[in-house]
Order: structure tokens, then C-alpha cells, then sequence
């Protein structure tokens, strides 16, 4: 079955089970717009329940090309990439292209990437540290819903990975808020007024951020 949407034509696969028994809609990878319902649906009633549905379809189907899109797209210390699949066991950056196999493991490459530029980074931010603060041991991982935590117990500060894919400037704000909380392991004025000693504009980056969440 096929059906037009927003003057677009798009596949559409029927999957019945005896468990169903309501009907639902959902959008896949590929575009194709996937259909869960019991034995006894007409085709009729899907044309028309995807008719009925069709502002939902549409949003499921854009949230799908902006997936697609993205992933696309490589992006490294906040420059965008073209990716480019090869037969090679190594990842090459190039001026505007990244050229990988398609077996290759991209987290475990930005992991081994991370290491070295935000240890750089976390050594230039504690050198220049207005006021002295034990060197900090460093974790690197991805995090949901956090760019950097400190455990001050244990003077352990864990950067997220996706912090490899922007600008450095947002890193290195990260590690100075993070360095800033084994002085101050809260959120007080004094704490904000060391962070801006660091970086100075530090509000922006933080709105920027936000916004980019």
C-alpha cells in the first residue's frame, strides 16, 4: 500500500497480529510508515485512519528526516563533517570529509579522540586556575542529561563524549565549572564569581548550550 502526505508518497507496511487489538502508527528509518493492527482491519480503515492521523504522520516523518540527516553529517570539535564510507580499517579526517567503514565503531574512535584533547584542555584550564585546587583524576563517558559532574570526595571530574563533537570553548567552560566545584561544591554566588574569573563570559556559553540540548 501507498499513500500521499503532504503531496509525498510514501510506503506503507501492514502488519497484523491476533494480540492486537487496537491499530497503531508508527514512522521507520527508511520512511516507510508502519502499520501494528489485528486480522480483521479493513484497508479501507487504514487509508483512513492514516488520513485521519495525517499531522502526526507528518511530525513522526519529519523527526525521521532530521535523524537521517543528522546522521549524515560527522561533527568534530564544532566543524561539520561529510561522511564518507570506504573499505579502510582507519579513520581519516579530512578538510570537509570523514572517510570510515561503515563496521567502524565512531564512538570508540571519538573516546580514544576525547582522551587526548580534553586532557589537553583540563591541563591548560587547571595551570591557569585562580586559586589552588588538587589535580582532578579525569572520566570520560556518555551522559544524557549532563555535560560534567564532580565528585568532590573523590577529586574525580567526568566529562561527556559529546562535548569531542563542539567547539572547545564549550569544553573548556564545562571543565572550569567542573574545577570550580572543588572549592565551592555548590551553586552559590561565590562559586558563579570563580567561574567568571575563568571564563568571562561563561553566560553565554552556558545559554548556548542549553539551547543546543
Amino acid at each position: 500500500m501507498k499513500v500521499e502526505i503532504n503531496n509525498q508518497v510514501f510506503d506503507v507496511l501492514i502488519v497484523r497480529k491476533k494480540s492486537n487489538k487496537n491499530t497503531y502508527l508508527r514512522v521507520k528509518d527508511d520512511l516507510t510508515i508502519y502499520v501494528t493492527t489485528n486480522y480483521y482491519t479493513k484497508d479501507s480503515e487504514i487509508e483512513k485512519l492514516i488520513k485521519d492521523n495525517e499531522k502526526s504522520l507528518l511530525k513522526m516523518l519529519e523527526r525521521t528526516f532530521k535523524k537521517k540527516e543528522k546522521e549524515a553529517i560527522f561533527t568534530y570539535l564544532g566543524k561539520k563533517y561529510d561522511i564518507i564510507y570506504l573499505n579502510t580499517k582507519k579513520v581519516i579526517l579530512g578538510e570537509d570529509k570523514i572517510f570510515l567503514n561503515r563496521d567502524t565503531d565512531i564512538n570508540k574512535w571519538l573516546l580514544k579522540e576525547a582522551k587526548e584533547v580534553f586532557l589537553e584542555h583540563l591541563n591548560n584550564i587547571y595551570n591557569s586556575f585562580p586559586l589552588p585546587i588538587p589535580y582532578p583524576s579525569l572520566t570520560i563517558r556518555s551522559m544524557k542529561t549532563r555535560w560534567g559532574v564532580c565528585n568532590v570526595k573523590t577529586k574525580r571530574v567526568t566529562l561527556n563524549l559529546e562535548l569531542i563533537k563542539k567547539d572547545t570553548k564549550y569544553l573548556d567552560y564545562v571543565i572550569a565549572h567542573e574545577l570550580s566545584h572543588l572549592v565551592y561544591p555548590n551553586h552559590g554566588k561565590e562559586f558563579w564569581a570563580l567561574v567568571i574569573k575563568v571564563i568571562p563570559n561563561y553566560k553565554v556559553l552556558r545559554k548556548e548550550m542549553r539551547d543546543y540540548e
